[in-house]
Parts: C-alpha cells; structure tokens; sequence
C-alpha cells in the first residue's frame, strides 16, 4: 500500500478540529501542535515500520494519545473546559478524546464557521479556513486570491491571534449560523476550485473533500439554504467533467476538446438533482448562475452545439452580482466563442483591474488561442510565453509548451511567401 501524498493535508485539518473541541479555541496553536506532532511521529515510524492498513486511523490514535499527554501534564497551567478538567481528574479523558474524534467530521464542520469570526474581514476569515481546516499554505491561498504570499500570511495571522483571544467555543445554532454561512460557502468553493484547475493542476481529492463537506452542509437544516444547493449543483456539475480534463498522458485538455463521453454521469445526475432543490428559493445569487452556465454545458453534446449566446448571457448577469476579473476573463473566452476571436480578444482586453491577472497563466494564454484562431501566430506566441512563465505545476507547462510547438507546426505548413508579385484580389 502506498502512502497518499495527500493524507497529511486530509486529516490534519479534522484532527485540528477534534482537538480544538477540548482544548478550546483559544488553544488552536496548541491543537495544531498536536496534529503537527502526530504527523511527524507518522512519517518516522512508517519509514521503518511500513504504512499501516488504515493511516487515517493511524494518526487519529496516536494524535489522542499525545493530547492526552499534554491535558495531564498541562492541566494546571492551561485553562480547559470545566468538563475536560474532571474528565483528567476521573480518569475518563479517553472517553472525552474518544467522543471528540467520533464526531469529526461535525466537528471539522463546526470549526469552519468558528473561523468565519464576523468581527474580521470576510478575506481573514476565508484564509483561516482554507490554512487550518484545508491544509493549504500561503503561497496557494496567495494563488486563490490572486494576491501576494505576504498579504496573506499576515491575515492568517492576525486570524489566528483573534481566535486565540475567544474563549468560547461557537455552537451552531439557527441564530448565528446564517451570518456565517456565507463565508463557509466561499470557503468551500474556493477548495474546490483549486483542486480543479488551481496552483497544482488538477487534484481531485480537494474536489472529492469539498463535495463530502457541501453534503454535510446540506445536511444542516438552517444551512440547507438554496445557495448551498446551487453550490452543491456547481460542483457536482464540474467535477463530472474531471475525467476529460487529462488525456491519455496526464496532459490537460482544452475544455472545447474534451471527450464528453468520459465524463461522470451520476455526477452529471446528481448536479442537476440539486439544481432543481436551488430553484426553489426566491434569491438568485451568483452560485446559482455558474451553475446555471455548468447545466448548459451539461446539456451540450459538443462544444459546437453549445449555446454560446445563453452562456454570454449568464456571464453578463453574473457580471452584475459578483464582477471578477476571473468572471471577466471566462465570459470574454464565451464571447470569442459565439462572436469570433476578435470580439473575444476586444472583451478581454476591456476587463477592468486586468492587473489582477498578472499572476493568473490563463489570462495570456486565452488571450493566445484567441489570437492563434484569428491567424496571428507571433501574437499567439508572445502570448503563450508569457502563460508559460507564469505555469504553476508541470501540467500547465507541459500544456503551453505544446500550445507552442503547435504554433511552430502551423507556421512550417504555411505557404512560403511570395515576392515580385501581388496576389489577386
């Protein structure tokens, strides 16, 4: 059995917030402590003793065993729950780690919306959630946010020192939860998104991760809102698509290439069972459009037979509630599909705060199969090396490096240019 390279990241963040349930949440640097600490002890043992049958399991032991180390030895320094500390004093305190951990994953629920703290900035409370409970580092939450890595480890850390300054515990009720809600939302549309063409291609564990949390959204009577079902919707419907997103070779495909037949079709099913449960609400927000434009697609039999015009039309509706430059850019490749690679390039030349894409590779390289369609392959060159200097992973390089021999292949078949003579007109 070979070790997931992925497990640390999925488990660190449930066992934070296991222990986050006893030490308090104003202890989080210590939870993190300890997940850190049964992470370690994992990767030592298992280089000489081989990866047990179940790893997950594994490392839930031993990050109990070391929590109750530390609630003994620190019980009189450290101010625990009321019920923590009799639990030590009664010698049950495995039977409290033991409830803790069975609950993990309401527990790891619970935990985001304690981030989602409404007295800091939405962007505080999203990089909380995305680096504690999603195991995401600065550099791919910089990469989400299309910001700098500094920008984001000082609101990570401001987050965590007003944490740190909360002794309660937030317990989910119908009266707290809708002012949070939003964010947790955000917070899981932004791991699925980098699990689906994020800073390290295509990675559909954080796919797979924010779909079981959506469900347990859902799950929720006073989140099962709508918006959670649109948002259930949209990535149901993008994430039937990951099957076709890497061909044969592990190279990433065109999204207008793709073999539709690949695609998962209980997902595609399940998509758009909860689009139906999103209709029934009276808001229409922005996870209801994109999921809006994913039912088109799904309904196409090819990119040629799209319907291009009512997917311009949702990105312009979209554009009203929640303008981007990333809306902007995926709405100017729409229009280069249905109007021509002119009108596209003249609506991705138009987009507002275009100094936002700077670090965003898919910018140029739209820009660049737009120019390659219209015929000018130096521009689509000059285009594509820039996408390529601003690759994230290996995918995305591989990907533009063939864009760019593409060009060179076009370029030898062309006819050789004439002189002495003008072409009939």
């Amino acid at each position: 059995m070979e070790l997931d390279e992925h497990l640390f990241r999925r488990e660190f963040g449930r066992i934070v917030a296991a222990l986050v349930r006893i030490f308090g949440v104003h202890d989080l640097a210590l939870a993190e402590d300890v997940a850190q600490d049964a992470c370690v002890r994992a990767l030592e043992v298992w280089k000489t003793q081989g990866l047990p049958d179940n790893p997950a399991a594994w490392l839930t032991a031993t990050a109990k065993h070391r929590a109750i180390d530390v609630l003994r030895r620190e019980r009189t320094a450290r101010t625990f729950a009321p019920a923590v500390t009799r639990a030590i004093e009664d010698g049950a305190i495995e039977t409290v780690l033991d409830d803790a951990f069975a609950g993990v994953r309401d527990e790891q629920l619970r935990m985001m919306f304690t981030c989602c703290q409404p007295r800091l900035p939405e962007e505080i409370q999203l990089a909380l959630v995305l680096n504690i409970l999603c195991g995401f580092g600065a550099p791919e939450i910089a990469a989400a946010f299309l910001t700098s890595r500094a920008a984001i480890e000082k609101r990570i850390t401001r987050g965590k020192q007003q944490l740190a300054s909360d002794r309660e515990w937030f317990e989910l009720d119908d009266a707290e939860l809708p002012r949070r809600l939003a964010t947790v939302q955000r917070a899981l549309y932004l791991l699925f998104s980098e699990g689906y063409h994020g800073s390290s291609a295509v990675r559909s564990e954080l796919c797979a991760e924010a779909l079981r949390l959506v469900a347990l959204l859902c799950e929720l009577p006073a989140a099962a809102t709508p918006e959670t079902h649109a948002l259930a919707a949209l990535m149901c419907l993008h994430a039937a698509r990951l099957p076709a997103r890497l061909d044969a070779h592990g190279e990433l495909e065109l999204f207008v290439d793709q073999d539709r037949r690949r695609w998962d079709h209980a997902l595609l099913t399940e998509g758009l069972a909860w689009f139906e449960r999103a209709a029934t609400g009276e808001t229409l927000t922005a996870f209801h459009i994109e999921a809006a434009i994913a039912v088109v697609h799904a309904s196409a039999v090819s990119a040629e037979r799209t319907d291009w015009n009512a997917i311009v039309e949702l990105y312009d509706r979209l554009m009203t509630i929640a303008s981007t430059p990333v809306i902007a850019l995926n709405r100017g490749v729409a229009i280069g599909q249905r109007d021509g690679a002119v009108a596209g390039l003249r609506a991705l030349r138009q987009i507002a705060d275009p100094e936002r894409l700077e670090r965003y590779p898919f910018y140029p390289a739209a820009l660049g199969e737009l120019e390659l369609r219209r015929g000018d392959t130096s521009a689509a060159r000059a285009c594509f090396r820039s996408a390529l200097t601003l690759a994230r992973n290996d995918a995305e390089r591989h990907f533009l490096e063939k864009r760019l021999a593409g060009i060179v292949d076009v370029e030898n078949r062309a006819p050789a240019p004439t002189h002495g003579r003008k072409d009939k007109q």
